[in-house]
């Protein structure tokens, strides 16, 4: 690649998991947790540079939550303060395959959602089986629903089940498709670059790729993200340090890997931006 090539690259995306369904304010207090709390720190990553949203909605008592209702209330307290991208998580371990479904149910639905394209084994011996059926019936209904799915890729093998999900259903992926790849933690590939670029390397024709790496292995994945062309996703969910003993905020995250993709000139996309390059 040129260098001019590398400079007329489409505008970084930056994705803001703002929350998570595991850790709360015992892991750190910048964690926001109801929906007010969450639309606030939408709001500030917005001006930071955030483009999307992914959200998870949880109960009173700080528990995640699958309830419609809990979505719908989160996903107005953002819509009313900011016009960032929507993307509602559908991911569960331990959850029943039926839960996993009612996130896709506000009214409007979410812009897009998440969707792990094969098992996982995590915290604490949870397990999510992720079965074909249950990737098709979520995809189903996205597709119904007008939802953009985001294909969370956490290892090679879920890679293998994109390509095998587009030769089964191809219906269900419009185009661009979009994947998110992960590495950090026991379900993922080993967080090294040589994986890194295999996995981008055998990405289906056009794909877009979003960028995650749990833990000290954020950073370093930002940048690596960035510098290939992918666009990139920060937040406490995956990530509570700002560097080695200094908890973040969401807020800090996104600033620093806007500053990073500036540095490393690739402009920052706006919603609307972001909204077109992802084809919503």
């Amino acid at each position: 690649m040129t260098y001019d090539a590398y400079l007329d690259r489409e505008p970084v995306i930056i994705t803001a998991a703002l929350t998570g369904g595991v850790h709360g304010k015992e892991a750190s207090p910048h964690l926001p947790e109801t929906p007010e709390e969450v639309a606030e720190a939408a709001a500030a990553c917005g001006e930071a540079g955030a483009a999307v949203v992914h959200l998870h909605a949880r109960r009173e008592n700080g528990e995640r939550s699958f309830e419609r209702e809990r979505f719908q209330e989160l996903t107005e307290a953002v819509r009313d303060r900011t016009d960032l991208i929507v993307q509602h998580s559908t991911g569960g371990t331990g959850a029943p395959d039926d839960i996993r479904h009612e996130p896709l149910r506000t009214d409007p639905a979410p812009d897009m959602a998440s969707l792990d394209m094969g098992p996982l084994n995590r915290y604490q011996h949870l397990t999510s089986e992720n079965t074909r059926a249950l990737v098709e019936a979520l995809g189903e209904e996205m597709q119904e629903r007008d939802i953009k799915p985001e294909l969370e890729v956490f290892n090679g093998g879920h890679l293998n089940e994109v390509h095998e999900l587009l030769d089964r259903r191809p219906d269900l992926l419009d185009d661009p498709v979009h994947t998110t790849l992960i590495f950090g933690g026991g379900t993922t590939a080993m967080p090294t670059p040589d994986n890194f670029l295999s996995l981008v390397n055998h990405l289906p024709e056009g794909a877009t790729f979003n960028t995650l790496g749990f833990g000290h292995h954020q950073l370093p994945f930002t940048a690596l993200g960035i510098v290939l062309g992918g666009h990139v996703r920060v937040g406490l969910e995956d990530n509570r340090y700002f560097r080695r003993g200094e908890l973040a905020t969401n807020e800090q995250l996104v600033e620093r890997a806007a500053t990073l993709a500036r540095t490393l000139e690739r402009p920052i996309a706006t919603p609307q931006e972001a909204h077109d390059i992802l084809n919503l």
